[in-house]
């Protein structure tokens, strides 16, 4: 395994964290009748807490497209996860508090599950930017169409309810901007001009702004525990599913290995829920005075 990308999605986790939580503090206290309109990023915007909070994840973005240039989506998209490690890590340091034993557990089952699903799927090469075929337009269909039945679940509910359909619908839509965001960076081969006129720079803008939007949404509609297990899961397991329908990367299929694939993706499944269930998470709102208008 190349340590390069590992070190750039790394450390694109925590930029992502970092941001996460500091988004989240600022989402929580905007008017509800916000959520899902752009008047949301307006109000937001003239926060320097969430301004920071948007510039760690620019950078996490860009430390995450680095990493997806150098190995493929089914490497990168597990490792970054680990976002969710460091958000709780800054929950905790912010509430002045320490991680418990559950924590612990949680930390141990989602690097765990991580690990094994790296070592069990050893993912193939791609090597190219993918050309667009019929594969390549049903898997874009599909993941943007998963993620759009969630928002339209979502305008239905509220509260935690509409909090982690918003939050899975963004987490999907950044698992397929990872996607396109490895074939843009693939087609810079060809130079800046080309890529203008190709379609993918315009359709990864909207994918970013529209999952910034939902993202966003998410964060102000419920805590954090309940809004970043969702995008948290859903982000790698659609861009797994996005690496492989559209890249053409494969995965090990013998028997043994599709086990241990199956088993690891459910550690960091499980994972994800015992650390964000974590009463630090919730701390933050309480320890910093947040109130919803």
């Amino acid at each position: 395994m190349q340590l390069a990308p590992v070190a750039a999605a790394l450390a694109a986790a925590l930029c992502l964290g970092f941001g996460f939580v500091l988004q989240q503090r600022v989402a929580a206290t905007v008017p509800q009748s916000d959520v899902l309109t752009l008047r949301l990023l307006r109000d937001l915007v003239v926060q320097p807490a969430w301004l920071a909070g948007i510039a760690s994840m620019v950078v996490g973005q860009l430390l995450g497209a680095l990493a997806l240039r150098m190995a493929d989506i089914s490497l990168v998209e597990p490792l970054l996860t680990v976002n969710i490690l460091f958000a709780l890590g800054i929950s905790a340091r912010l509430a002045g508090r320490h991680l418990r034993l559950r924590d612990w557990v949680g930390v141990a089952m989602l690097t765990g599950g991580i690990t094994v699903f790296l070592l069990a799927a050893h993912p193939a090469a791609a090597g190219e930017a993918a050309q667009m075929g019929l594969t390549q337009w049903v898997t874009l269909a599909a993941t943007g169409a998963v993620a759009a039945a969630a928002v339209v679940v979502a305008r239905s509910r509220s509260g935690a309810g509409r909090a982690a359909l918003l939050a899975a619908a963004a987490g999907i839509l950044f698992g397929l901007q990872d996607g396109l965001t490895r074939q843009v960076t693939l087609l810079l081969g060809s130079g800046v001009p080309a890529l203008v006129v190709r379609w993918e720079p315009w359709v990864l803008l909207l994918i970013a702004v529209t999952g910034l939007v939902l993202a966003e949404s998410a964060f102000a509609s419920a805590p954090l525990q309940t809004s970043l297990p969702p995008l948290t899961i859903a982000e790698p397991l659609a861009g797994i599913g996005v690496g492989i329908g559209y890249f053409g990367e494969q995965l090990r299929t013998a028997p043994g290995a599709l086990m241990l694939e199956s088993a690891g993706l459910l550690a960091m499944v499980f994972g994800c829920l015992v650390l964000t269930s974590s009463p630090l998470l919730a701390s933050i709102a309480h320890t910093h005075g947040l109130r919803r208008r």
